[in-house]
């Protein structure tokens, strides 16, 4: 029998030996990068970021067509990616991956048609057993089933949204950008660019059917463009990015009904132009909220966010680059890395918990035409 200081060392030696073995530790996780193909992307990227130093370094990448916007199943097993090209309003697809762990490979699982023209989001339920893809060009969104496998079956829902806003160059039929379901897994919203409305469906996950909530949808101003959502970790409030007037507007949420509580620019008071405004972000503390804004300003907007779920500004930071379309927390939330589109390139900035403001760690991720970026930590 071991003494007791010979059993000690023999545990460490195992936990030693398990962390050695452990492909990724605490600190390091896979960073995924969706894309536009064409220039310098041939597909999805894989890569490893250590949260302790913000060291980063490429993995692999499988080749896609157009793979935009990228969704990580529960588990973590199993990414869906959109494939943003169209034609006859059936010619977007969504393929299913396999993601190994251990050596942060893809591996193509199937394909399937969304039932509509260039999906542009992709969102999985919490159960695992269900996918929402957005399709903007024809205005329609579909769930699709996932099987045990992680393949996808053949979408069992599909609703075409109508109606128009008053911005004809972009508003001239509905254009749904983002499916996005509640954390209680009740409730997809969807934004629809085209129709100056935030829809709201009940989900039931036993069947994947979508059903008009109570409240069927609560409407942005004229020309506004709603395009993308996040909550609040409290589930209190909904917070939503308008593309076109580049405004953030906060609900109040209950139910599936939502309140308008406040309507806040997220561009600078001194400057002008087109905002084409992109991503939205809450601090997982929930004290911050961040939202990014292309057009002529490729900054990420930085805003407080008070007990009563409301905003406070607290700056801009640019984000060194050009159309930040996408950007995201690492795991540990200590840094944000901001995709710049047309820069080919994802910029890491420290995150400031106290205030919430950025500061340029000086790391670049070379990236062609990075468009959606996703974590896995396991």
């Amino acid at each position: 029998m071991l003494t007791a200081p010979a059993m000690i060392k023999f545990l460490l030696t195992l936990t030693f030996a398990a962390i050695a073995f452990n492909p990724l530790s605490s600190q390091e996780h896979y960073l995924l990068v969706g894309t536009y193909t064409g220039g310098k992307s041939e597909g999805i990227y894989v890569y490893r970021f250590n949260s302790k130093d913000h060291s980063h370094q490429p993995v692999s990448h499988i080749k896609a067509s157009n793979p935009s916007f990228l969704a990580i199943s529960p588990d973590q097993r199993f990414v869906y990616a959109v494939h943003e090209n169209g034609g006859n309003h059936d010619g977007g697809e969504v393929s299913a991956y396999r993601f190994d762990n251990t050596n942060g490979t893809l591996q193509l699982i199937n394909t399937r048609r969304t039932g509509g023209d260039h999906p542009c989001f992709v969102d999985v339920d919490k159960s695992g057993k269900w996918v929402f893809v957005a399709n903007y060009s024809s205005g329609t969104l579909s769930v699709l089933p996932v099987r045990p496998d992680g393949s996808l079956g053949e979408a069992v829902t599909k609703i075409q949204h109508e109606g128009s806003g008053t911005n004809k160059d972009r508003q001239a039929g509905p254009h749904v950008h983002a499916t996005r379901i509640s954390p209680d897994n009740k409730w997809l919203f969807v934004p629809d660019l085209g129709t100056d409305k935030l829809m709201i469906y009940s989900f039931d996950e036993n069947t994947g059917s979508l059903k008009t909530g109570s409240q069927p949808y609560i409407e942005s101003e004229p020309g506004a463009g709603p395009r993308h959502i996040d909550f609040h970790p409290s589930g209190k409030y909904i917070y939503l990015i308008e593309e076109l007037t580049g405004h953030v507007v906060v609900y109040l949420f209950h139910d599936g009904r939502l309140i308008r509580l406040q309507r806040v620019s997220s561009l600078p008071p001194d400057q002008k132009g087109f905002a084409g405004s992109a991503d939205i972000h809450v601090s997982p503390d929930g004290k911050h909220l961040y939202a990014s804004n292309r057009g002529n300003f490729d900054n990420i907007a930085i805003f407080k966010i008070k007990k009563d779920g409301r905003l406070d500004i607290k700056g801009f930071q640019s984000t060194l680059g050009k159309a930040p379309r996408n950007f995201n927390f690492d795991p540990s939330a200590k840094y944000i890395l901001a995709g710049n589109q047309d820069s080919d390139e994802i910029v890491v900035f420290k995150r400031k918990t106290g205030n919430g403001l950025l500061q340029d760690t000086g790391d670049r991720i070379a990236a062609g035409k990075p468009v959606c970026l996703k974590w896995i930590t396991k």
